[in-house]
């Protein structure tokens, strides 16, 4: 086994964002998969989508005109990009945690993390 793996993150957000700060946002998610350990080697292919919900486009007849919804400056950005890199870390540790023991093709078993001995190597915070 290698240890090339894959992810795909995706980041929701019902910031008002334009596509250049979604991607900045999409781009902070992987600040918090390196913060797991993660390698991301040459073998990984990881990935990363992000958008926003803050506005609908309806659909008009034509000749409608649609409004461009005020965004959020780029000034404003950084309590988002350290949201979106906390929320991965956790995501990923949560779902880390929360695996169990899974038995795959041609008899592949794949282990759940054994809790109780990760957590003893975390020293106890005060």
């Amino acid at each position: 086994n290698s240890g090339d793996g894959s992810i795909m993150i995706v980041v929701a957000t019902d910031a008002p964002l334009g596509s250049r700060n979604l991607e900045r946002l999409a781009s902070r998610a992987i600040v918090g998969l390196a913060r797991t350990g993660s390698s991301m080697s040459n073998g990984s292919g990881d990935y990363v989508i992000a958008f926003s919900t803050a506005y609908t486009i309806p659909h008009f007849g034509r000749g409608a005109t649609v409004e461009t919804p005020d965004l959020i400056a780029n000034d404003l950005m950084s309590d988002l990009f350290r949201a979106v890199e906390e929320a991965t870390e956790e995501a990923i540790t949560n779902s880390l945690f929360a695996a169990r023991t899974t038995l795959g093709r041609d008899g592949n078993r794949a282990e759940a993390l054994p809790i109780d001995r990760v957590l003893a190597l975390f020293p106890a915070k005060k």
